[in-house]
């Protein structure tokens, strides 16, 4: 019995080191490390008591925390902000529902999101749009989340109805959002007034999920052995990558009208997104491109002689192997969309970039506050890109594609 204690021992990992340890083997593991450690620490040390000092005591946030609902949903009437509010909890209570079913990563978003709810609950701030009712409302989100936990926990809930639940959740946002025609209930609410926030989330959201079957389809149809369908492929993605992005925006919200019906008008938010799903699609379509050609050919060949047609041999053979390798390259580009959604406010668009200027141009005395109104925007954009770049490498992990999260 000794030995095999002994032998059990001998096998278990050895515990973490310690913080002495870490910094040992870290910061003073060398000459040159011990170098750059003594050399650098001053600096770093003076630079962030610098920062933080003039964060907290020399900055003046007047010009960020005077108008938290303009940044978040811009000009949206706000007697009618419930709607708003409908649409971001039942966001999250399919949140809950997914955490509940399949945990994983899904559980590190869902508690980072209830914490943040709660925290901006329990802010020790006094704000006019700060009420009761809405603190209220914040703290309760956190509590959906949990209840979306426990809902998904139930056997009887199915993955396909929580899948079925995604997808519904855009046209049903998006009819609250918009209300219908002149009713009582939900009266009309055009998309001039919607901003900030909102209006970034829906075209970076919007663009993701369109973009992506599209540029699959793409990267599959310039592989194809039909010269019409390749060459049309072809050109589609070359036209467009061969563009900036700003064009691509110009060419939807000003050409697009004269070849269409004087009759017709397509909502400018509604060509804002043509134009993010169009561009971002090309460059999907290479990243997908690009994990078609490294399946081994004999997997391919393998199986046909199964009996696989194409279709399916794309289908469960090609498709997931490439995508599976070119998962980095596909977020990245994917994170990349999310920032160049700024860009839709040279055609006259307030996202969450726009909705800044505006405040700094609204008054003569924020002018010299832009700084602390750009600093706070970049901070947004960092925040969610940091977050999109972690679930992608959560996901790499759990698909057995990188050692590290």
């Amino acid at each position: 019995m000794a030995t095999l204690e002994n032998k059990l021992e001998i096998i278990q990992p050895p515990l973490p080191p310690g913080p002495l340890k870490w910094v040992k083997e870290n910061l003073f593991s060398g000459f040159f490390n011990t170098l750059m450690t003594i050399v650098l620490f001053p600096v770093i040390s003076i630079t962030l008591f610098l920062v933080l000092k003039w964060v907290f005591l020399g900055a003046d946030w007047r010009a960020v925390t005077q108008f938290p609902m303009l940044y978040t949903v811009g000009q949206y009437p706000r007697d009618q902000i419930w709607r708003v509010g409908i649409v971001l909890s039942s966001i999250l209570l399919f949140l809950g529902i997914s955490w509940g079913k399949w945990g994983g990563l899904l559980r590190t978003i869902s508690f980072t999101a209830g914490l943040v709810f709660i925290i901006m609950a329990l802010l020790p701030v006094q704000h006019p749009q700060l009420t009761l009712g809405m603190r209220s409302y914040l703290g309760s989100n956190a509590l959906i989340i949990l209840v979306g936990y426990f809902i998904g926990r139930i056997k009887a809930v199915k993955d396909i109805y929580i899948v079925i639940g995604w997808l519904l959740i855009p046209f049903f946002g998006i009819v609250l959002l918009a209300g219908i025609g002149n009713s009582s209930i939900l009266p009309s609410v055009p998309t001039t007034l919607w901003g900030g926030l909102l209006v970034t989330f829906l075209l970076a959201a919007g663009g993701i999920f369109l973009s992506f079957p599209l540029g699959v389809a793409l990267a599959l149809g310039r592989r194809s052995s039909l010269p019409v369908v390749s060459a049309f492929s072809t050109i589609f993605i070359e036209m467009i990558r061969g563009v900036p992005l700003v064009t691509i925006l110009f060419m939807f919200s000003i050409i697009l009208a004269l070849f269409l019906p004087p009759e017709s008008r397509i909502d400018r938010l509604v060509r804002a997104l043509m134009a993010v799903t169009v561009f971002s699609a090309a460059y999907t379509a290479e990243n997908v491109r690009g994990g078609l050609q490294a399946v081994p050919l004999g997997q391919i060949e393998a199986a046909k002689a199964l009996g696989m047609g194409n279709l399916k041999t794309k289908i469960f053979i090609e498709l997931p192997q490439a995508l599976r390798a070119v998962l980095p390259s596909i977020v990245g580009q994917f994170i990349s969309l999310f920032k160049d959604t700024t860009l839709v406010v040279i055609i006259g668009i307030n996202d969450f970039l726009g909705i800044g200027r505006s405040i700094i141009n609204s008054d003569p005395e924020f002018v010299q506050l832009r700084m602390e109104v750009y600093i706070f925007m970049a901070l947004v954009y960092w925040v969610f890109s940091y977050f999109m770049s972690l679930a992608s490498r959560r996901l790499e992990a759990a698909m057995g594609l990188s050692d590290t999260l």
